[in-house]
């Protein structure tokens, strides 16, 4: 069943055209997912399908009968209002009775709680209450009461994305989901989307959630849209076969025009209409042999000083905020080409980690020593700050005119704009013009300019697009200096880093040995351990109280029924243990996909519920069994 239809779209911005005569259709269903380079118009393509955006021509028509929810990136939110209200504001009758229900209860209003539960029930709406305090719990917007205003810009996005995913929408418009969520957040967003019912198109960088959550790609690029029926690894395969084929046309079309170009020169006007077929044949020709696939490289033999024997130590490091602890004697030399990763929950401490090792913020206790050979390099997650009237090539010039490279080489200003794939026709622009994604690829380039030899970068990913990520991986391997990477992006940390330092909270920081899918992969199998543990742990405990019992209380007998029926329920039972351990055995293997994961949690939920439900029996039973 076809939900959305276009139709020749056709968006341009005075001269120049974002893209053309695009046509492209999306049924019931089906999780697409756009990407291009920034500045291509993947933002603009979806605000001209919601209509927000006025475009040049075309059709576009969506199913008659179906619901539609648009998360954009800069959510415009009523400042005045609270959590619960922005979260709530749509008009689907379900949530309406929550948000009431939810006022009674802050009210402590019992004829109105008594009318609306009663009215809950009958549309059976208390799975929408229940489905709004899982997201807002999992997005950690507990405190519901807060005003939008005061909010920061990474939880305005949350309280957005919870906004949508409670509309019970049919088709879902996401524009950079997972901007501004934690790694855990992330993860659940995937797991989400992917069981999701609602057809979804979505704008995303993130490589595992393409991989995870969308079965077809759309590549906005030259102007036009080419689909990709598959996930991100399929859409990887079929573009490198389609510019494979391209390259091949483009090859025989050369060696046509060269042929072809001697015959023009050969010839006078043309006059006979053989000949000028012939001629308007070559201009056709022209245009395949003279086009450009060479893939942008980000290249940058920029001259950095060599690291000395001491690079940076930690002696017994010490940092609290009040009762807040953020270290507590931490000691860790830092290594030759040392690549690390940091990650942990939002308020741990990640950032003022950075700020002491780069000395803007002093240490509570120990001591922090830097090698006097080290360069620090740090890019922040702040977009670059520059006069309203600074144009891009001003932005390196402002540092210098030449950059020294290795072996006596320079690059002027324009040169390394290139490089940094800031094409010629782009240095004159102004800063403030610039796509978010450029902007932070500017100021990267500002970092690099300083010749670091100890890069730090907090978010470096964010506003990137896939192209501009693989370039700058492509750098980073080749960089002979020392790299700290503060990320939630799991494909970059997976390819960038060899060990993690794991914020736990408490002044807590594990050292963790391998990428980021391999710190993931313990952590969940570790939080599966304990909760069998526990659970094994309390089964027996309950056993043990039954036991004691038995011993202390006089026990009437049992009926011959009643013996059947004990029989019956141990047996149950055993079969039912065995049954929840065969689960928690597969769950943990690490290769289920994300749909046996989900099928397979249900049945186990379904499952430990009977068998706390049969031990209640068991243990009424047990009491007076002889």
């Amino acid at each position: 069943m076809n939900y959305l239809s276009v139709e020749n779209l056709t968006k341009s911005f005075g001269e120049r055209v974002l893209f053309a005569d695009l046509t492209f259709g999306i049924d019931q269903g089906q999780k697409v997912a756009i990407i291009a380079k920034n500045g291509s118009g993947k933002t603009t393509l979806l605000r001209c399908l919601m209509d927000f955006e006025q475009y040049d021509s075309g059709r576009i028509v969506f199913r008659n009968d179906i619901r539609v929810a648009f998360m954009e990136q800069t959510e415009l939110m009523n400042p005045d209002q609270t959590i619960l209200e922005a979260v709530f504001d749509h008009d689907l009758p379900e949530l309406k009775l929550i948000k009431e229900y939810n006022i009674a209860m802050d009210n402590n209003d019992e004829k109105a709680l008594e009318h609306l539960y009663q009215e809950i029930t009958e549309m059976n709406a208390w799975d929408i209450e229940v489905k709004v305090q899982q997201i807002l719990s999992v997005l950690k917007l507990q405190d519901t009461s807060q005003l939008v205003g005061s909010l920061s810009g990474g939880q305005k996005k949350r309280v957005a994305l919870a906004k949508v995913l409670l509309s019970e929408a049919d088709f879902l418009f996401l524009d950079e989901p997972t901007n501004h969520l934690d790694l855990d957040m992330i993860e659940w967003l995937e797991a989400y989307l992917a069981t999701s019912k609602s057809t979804i198109l979505m704008v995303t960088h993130d490589r595992y959630f393409l991989e995870v959550v969308c079965d077809t790609i759309f590549e906005l690029a030259d102007q036009t849209i080419y689909k990709y029926k598959g996930n991100f690894s399929y859409y990887l395969e079929k573009k490198a076969e389609r510019e494979d084929q391209l390259q091949s046309t483009i090859e025989k079309a050369k060696n046509t025009f060269k042929k072809e170009l001697e015959w023009i020169r050969r010839q006078p006007k043309a006059r006979g209409v053989k000949q000028k077929a012939r001629v308007d044949a070559f201009q056709d020709i022209k245009k395949t042999a003279l086009q450009n696939t060479d893939e942008d490289e980000l290249e940058l033999p920029v001259k950095m000083e060599r690291l000395g024997s001491k690079i940076v130590e930690f002696h017994k490091v010490g940092k609290n905020f009040g009762e807040k602890k953020i270290l507590e004697d931490f000691t860790y030399n830092v290594q030759r080409l040392e690549r690390l990763g940091i990650v942990g929950n939002n308020g741990t401490g990640k950032t003022t980690f950075l700020k002491m090792l780069l000395g803007e913020e002093p240490t509570d206790k120990g001591k922090i020593v830097i090698g006097e050979t080290v360069v620090f390099g740090y890019y922040s997650q702040d977009l670059i700050k520059v006069p309203d009237d600074f144009k891009v090539i001003d932005v390196v010039k402002e540092v210098a005119e030449y950059i020294p490279l290795e072996k006596g080489r320079q690059l002027s200003a324009a040169q390394l704009l290139e490089r940094f794939l800031f094409s010629r026709d782009m240095h004159y622009n102004f800063v403030h013009k610039l796509s978010g994604g450029e902007k932070r690829r500017l100021k990267l380039l500002r970092v690099l300019m300083s010749n670091p030899n100890f890069l730090i970068l907090d978010e470096p990913t964010n506003d990137l697009d896939i192209f501009a990520m693989s370039v700058l991986e492509d750098y980073l391997r080749n960089f002979q200096g020392c790299l700290i990477v503060v990320s939630h992006d799991r494909y970059f940390m997976d390819k960038m880093v060899d060990h993690l330092f794991v914020f736990e909270g408490e002044g807590k920081i594990k050292d963790i040995v391998g990428n980021y899918t391999d710190f993931r992969k313990k952590q969940i199998q570790d939080k599966r351990d304990e909760k069998s543990n526990l659970a094994q742990a309390q089964i027996q405990q309950e056993k043990q109280v039954v036991i004691e019992k038995k011993v202390e209380v006089e026990k009437r007998k049992l009926s011959y029924k009643e013996k059947e029926e004990f029989k019956k329920i141990e047996k149950e039972l055993e079969i039912l243990e065995t049954e929840k351990a065969t689960i928690v055995e597969q769950l943990s293997s690490g290769k289920l996909n994300n749909k046996e994961v989900y099928d397979l949690g249900i049945k186990l939920g379904k499952i430990t519920e009977n068998i706390d439900s049969i031990t209640v029996r068991w243990i009424e039973l047990a009491e007076f069994d002889s």
